[in-house]
Parts: C-alpha cells; structure tokens; sequence
C-alpha cells in the first residue's frame, strides 16, 4: 500500500467515526427509552472502538497472535470493573 492509500483509508475512518458521534449527539437528545438508548449507544461506541483499535492503534496491521493476546487482558478488566462497580453501589446504601 502506498502513502497515498494509508492516508485515504485514515481519512475514510476519521469520517466514520465523526459520523458516529454526530449520531451519538442526535441519539442524545431524542426521547428513547433509557434501554434503547442505551444499548444504541453502547453498539455504536463498540464499533468506535473497534475502528480506533484497528486503524489508529495499528491493530489491523499486527500479527494475530499480538491481537489474541490482548483479549484475555480485556475480559480481565472488564471482570474486574464490573465487581468494583457492584462493590461502589453499596456505598450508596450505607447512608440510609
């Protein structure tokens, strides 16, 4: 690939993403259920993220087991956030 062509598919995702976060904005201000808005905004941050990963943190251009790597470590934080976060709820409670 050429420079010419890193650089036209870096401007595509830039676009793409600026897309998705007029998209987001919009989706904010409209009267959607609160789980509806929600999980739209968490599939649409997904894909961000996704397109961030790939081209910005040149993931799409790493060898697998680089990529393969990285996912173990993801499901542990995330693990971990989620009891944290449960744990933090409680705080809440010890008032009353």
């Amino acid at each position: 690939m050429s420079s010419h062509d890193h650089t036209k598919a870096y401007l595509i995702v830039w676009s793409g993403l600026l897309i998705l976060t007029i998209l987001e904005v919009i989706l904010a201000y409209t009267s959607l259920g609160v789980t509806v808005m929600l999980v739209t905004l968490l599939l649409l941050s997904f894909v961000k993220t996704g397109l961030i990963v790939a081209y910005f943190m040149h993931m799409k251009f790493e060898r697998r087991s680089v990529f393969w790597a990285l996912i173990p470590a993801t499901v542990c934080c995330i693990a971990l956030l989620s009891v944290f976060f449960v744990d933090s709820l409680r705080i809440l409670e010890l008032g009353n």
